[in-house]
């Protein structure tokens, strides 16, 4: 949230709205005002959610407030709903086709966020606590997947000091194609996998997954420090 506010927040304060461009392969377009508000309403909406899952994530904000966790719930879901619908824009309306299996994989991510925001909203107007939660979870991750890209495409720069797998100047490639569909799936599949071991009454499956997150939890702070410095 605070790499979004501070990079986009700051060439609009700047007055420099090009400087979006330097980082995203199709951003601002001369004369294309649809576009381009569609653009400026999914990085305001990008800024709320995060803000909101961040929110929605704390035990003590749910047990004090409810009433204010669940009014948040309501924001948060309607701005992954508007955040998944422009992203879809976007991506459909770029005219880039060598990028189609990306288009794919982001397309597969903003229909997984509307999909889980219809189940969770179900679930917890039900008062099914365990089930919102989980579609809770899995919603708060794909919402995540773009910044999960980024992660994975800094990453693997700073391991091969090269664009190994992708043409850079086309932003197009296999890495960037198996890229776009492991931002969703493989946070969704270790989720999971915490879910399982949640319920398992083995402890020795539990200490596994506690330490298997703690090993991503470190990857994903270097990750982040690593796209805060590339980006």
């Amino acid at each position: 949230m605070a790499y979004v506010a501070y990079f986009y927040g700051g060439a609009v304060l700047d007055g420099d709205l090009a400087r979006w461009n330097k980082v995203m392969p199709h951003g601002l377009v001369p004369g294309d005002s649809v576009g381009n508000s569609v653009l400026a309403s999914h990085l305001l909406f990008t800024v709320a959610v995060l803000l909101g899952g961040a929110l929605q994530l704390l035990p003590a904000l749910r047990r004090a407030a409810p009433r204010v966790h669940h009014w948040v719930g309501r924001g948060y879901i309607l701005s992954a709903i508007v955040l998944s619908l422009s992203g879809l824009h976007m991506v459909w309306t770029s005219g880039e086709p060598a990028r189609f299996g990306q288009h794919l994989g982001i397309s597969l991510n903003a229909l997984l966020i509307l999909a889980f925001s219809g189940l969770a909203l179900r679930a917890a107007m039900a008062r099914c606590i365990d089930e919102h939660r989980r579609w809770a979870l899995r919603l708060y991750l794909a919402v995540l997947g773009v910044w999960f890209f980024r992660l994975g495409l800094t990453m693997w720069l700073l391991v091969h000091r090269a664009p190994i797998g992708f043409d850079p100047t086309t932003f197009s490639g296999p890495f960037l194609t198996f890229l776009s569909f492991a931002q969703t799936l493989v946070p969704l599949a270790l989720l999971e996998l915490y879910q399982r071991a949640r319920q398992s009454p083995r402890p020795g499956v539990q200490t596994t997954a506690a330490g298997v997150l703690l090993l991503l939890t470190l990857a994903t702070a270097a990750g982040t420090g690593t796209a805060w410095l590339m980006l």
